[in-house]
């Protein structure tokens, strides 16, 4: 069975979702082979074999640090010619497109991103889209050299498949391009306890309809009942009631968790566009003819400024 490489997304050693749902995808077209780059790669390897990855390439250079994304494409590029995979999948953050579109120009290949599903396809992998504001649903394969696929988390699920997991050290050559462009400082990002925006299960977005900066906690309070992460509208974002990291929509982030919940949105196309594919969407609105209930699953015409304080309290005596 041909080769699937998989680039993993890793803090440290520590695998992050979206990387073992690509692993659950690749081992629909092959045998997927790993690539861990950075501090911590070699730890990775226990957690990519329990979940199918056959082999494990590691690297760890100051270059992955110190510079932006393009010695991990040459890194990338390395285990490309040394592997000769049949795909390449590349989780769909920001910089997973990045370093996917510089892997696709380098090896001559075409690339899909923001990929929602992958199978197996007589003349290579099948992937599975979501366009035009998730209006449609589109069916694209490769034409030309290697496809190199990127994914959108929450696109599929985890699930173990132990394998050999061996560890491999990957010998990369850092091109002259690799040190362009040089990081001059971090600041780390507060934590909220809260889990990624873009790799939750579970979102609960608050829109114009909050009202206030101020009256976001009741949003926050639901969020954390549930394990859930903070989202908002563009319009709450606009009006500085909440950090622009925290948009969902066409401009800000696209999500695709499995619980959708929009309090007070009234469901413009523009956040529609960037909630669409969740797998169940429950809005809150007391607007009964608010485009938002279009698109749901369940819907609750009421004030959420009663509404949600009574769901939260709710799910907190569930859990209790």
């Amino acid at each position: 069975m041909a080769e699937v490489l998989v680039y993993v997304d890793h803090v440290d050693g520590a695998v992050r979702k979206p990387t073992l749902e690509l692993l659950t995808l690749a081992r629909r077209i092959g045998e997927p082979v790993a690539v861990a780059l950075g501090s911590g790669a070699e730890a990775t390897a226990a957690t990519l074999a329990e979940h199918g990855a056959v082999k494990v390439l590691t690297a760890d250079a100051s270059e992955f640090t110190d510079y932006l994304v393009v010695p991990k494409v040459d890194a990338l590029q390395a285990a490309y010619d040394a592997v000769s995979p049949a795909a390449v999948l590349v989780p769909s953050s920001a910089e997973g497109k990045e370093i996917a579109a510089r892997l696709a120009v380098r090896i001559e290949s075409g690339i899909i991103t923001d990929a929602i599903d992958l199978e197996a396809g007589d003349e290579g992998p099948v992937a599975t889209q979501s366009v035009f504001a998730a209006a449609f649903t589109t069916k694209s394969r490769i034409s030309k050299g290697t496809p190199v696929i990127t994914v959108k988390p929450n696109s599929a699920p985890v699930e173990a498949a132990p394998a050999a997991g061996a560890v491999e050290a990957l010998s990369v050559s850092f091109s002259a391009q690799a040190t362009g462009t040089k990081v001059t400082a971090r600041t780390p990002r507060e934590s909220t306890g809260r889990p990624e925006l873009t790799e939750a299960a579970i979102v609960v977005s608050g829109g114009r309809g909050v009202n206030g900066a101020e009256n976001f906690a009741i949003i926050e309070a639901l969020a954390d009942s549930l394990g859930a992460a903070v989202g908002a509208s563009r319009a709450a974002v606009d009006a500085g009631w909440y950090p622009h990291s925290n948009q969902v929509g066409q401009t800000g982030k696209s999500v695709s968790p499995q619980l959708y919940i929009a309090s007070g949105i009234s469901g413009a196309i523009q956040h529609r566009a960037g909630m669409q594919t969740s797998k169940t969407i429950v809005a809150i609105n007391k607007d009964a003819e608010a485009p938002i209930f279009d698109l749901v699953d369940y819907g609750v015409v009421g004030d959420l400024f009663e509404v949600v304080p009574q769901l939260t309290d709710e799910v907190k005596s569930r859990k209790g």
